[in-house]
């Protein structure tokens, strides 16, 4: 996504404590002494009394498997595993190819707080050897196989643009999902430009993915991708800058939906709150990437709560004029709150409420019912 040439400052943001001293930390905090003390791999068994001969145990103080989530990935390979992860801080980059389907990760405690995935790479972080790692390269954790579950797990960039006056390509990504069929509830995406990337693995492929009671933090687009992604019982939160003197600061979704795609995001039964100053975000823009002008992005908001850090007058604006948010799918029914306020009608696209029969979770996710699933 495109940078902004600014510098975001810590603001409220503490520290996390890292295995080297102290890295700056996206709304973390260190998980409580007591945490999984006495069974760090609580109701799901252990090394020792293994769930499935198909479970391996992830743990940074060596009571699993495994100390660090990397090493499991690698261990399991073929379809089908479950890595369920003691809580701690792992700081590292975990990619899932595409030939580990079917893969589940379970933050043990079932609290997302105790269980953090955090790297500090951004797009325009060097590499070693030469280069920089672009966008896609700067993700915390990838994964492009299908069937991939995660319950209570934090996934976090803790790069900042104030620690690196020097880079200009500031997009950091926390997790970047490729694979048909991804599901995750109850987790936590922390970052601040372009933080959560809903995408799939080809052009053409239309991948699902739904997000449930989950939780997404950023500026600058940071929800994004071309999905079809469902976000159901979400809550997004804009971050306050200190480094810009107006509006707007950022924008919470950039779809990139593929032309050919009749459904992008959907983002139904939600809120987004903020603590920017009022009407300091818009809403959405269209990302219409070089390598497919051909893309007609799509957002569907409904029966959500937008709080008054959404620009309620001019919600949308354009990433590039050759592309108008007007030309694009966008669209909002029956929503609510100070940035819902309809104040400006050609701004803000309804649709009807037969069409309002389509945007739903079935629809958007056909015969895929992952909000049956139970752990």
């Amino acid at each position: 996504m495109p940078a902004h040439d600014t510098r975001l400052p810590l603001s409220r943001r503490g520290f996390l404590l890292a295995s080297t001293g102290a890295a700056a930390a996206l709304a973390l905090a260190p998980a409580p002494a007591h945490a999984g003390a006495r069974r760090p791999f609580g109701r799901f068994g252990s090394p020792a009394a293994r769930l499935t001969p198909q479970t391996l145990y992830v743990d940074p103080k060596g009571r699993g498997d495994h100390t660090t989530v990397k090493d499991a990935v690698t261990a399991a390979t073929g379809s089908g595993w479950t890595l369920v992860l003691a809580p701690g801080t792992y700081r590292e980059t975990v990619a899932v190819d595409v030939t580990r389907t079917e893969a589940t990760w379970i933050g043990a405690s079932e609290d997302p707080r105790d269980v953090v995935i955090v790297y500090d790479n951004a797009a325009g972080t060097p590499k070693p050897g030469g280069g920089t790692y672009g966008t896609t390269g700067s993700a915390t954790t990838t994964v492009q196989a299908d069937g991939f579950t995660a319950r209570w797990i934090t996934f976090a960039n803790d790069w900042l643009r104030a620690d690196h006056p020097d880079i200009t390509g500031t997009q950091a990504v926390a997790v970047k999902v490729q694979g048909d069929r991804s599901a995750f509830h109850h987790c936590r995406f922390l970052g601040h430009q372009d933080t959560l990337y809903a995408d799939s693995i080809a052009l053409t492929s239309f991948a699902r993915q739904y997000f449930s009671h989950c939780y997404a933090e950023g500026d600058v687009d940071f929800v994004f991708g071309r999905a079809t992604a469902v976000h159901e019982n979400c809550h997004f939160r804009t971050l306050n800058r200190t480094d810009l003197a107006a509006a707007p600061y950022g924008f919470v979704f950039a779809p990139s939906t593929s032309g050919a795609n009749p459904r992008g995001y959907l983002v139904t039964r939600s809120r987004v709150s903020s603590e920017a100053p009022d009407a300091f975000y818009k809403l959405a823009r269209p990302w219409v990437p070089s390598s497919d002008t051909t893309a007609r992005p799509s957002l569907v908001v409904r029966d959500t709560w937008l709080g008054p850090g959404i620009d309620a007058a001019a919600p949308y604006t354009n990433m590039s004029d050759a592309f108008p948010w007007q030309n694009q799918r966008f669209a909002e029914y029956r929503d609510t709150g100070p940035g819902a306020r309809i104040t400006v009608p050609e701004n803000r696209p309804q649709l009807t409420a037969q069409q309002a029969e389509s945007a739903t979770r079935e629809a958007y996710l056909g015969d895929w019912k992952p909000w049956r699933e139970e752990c």
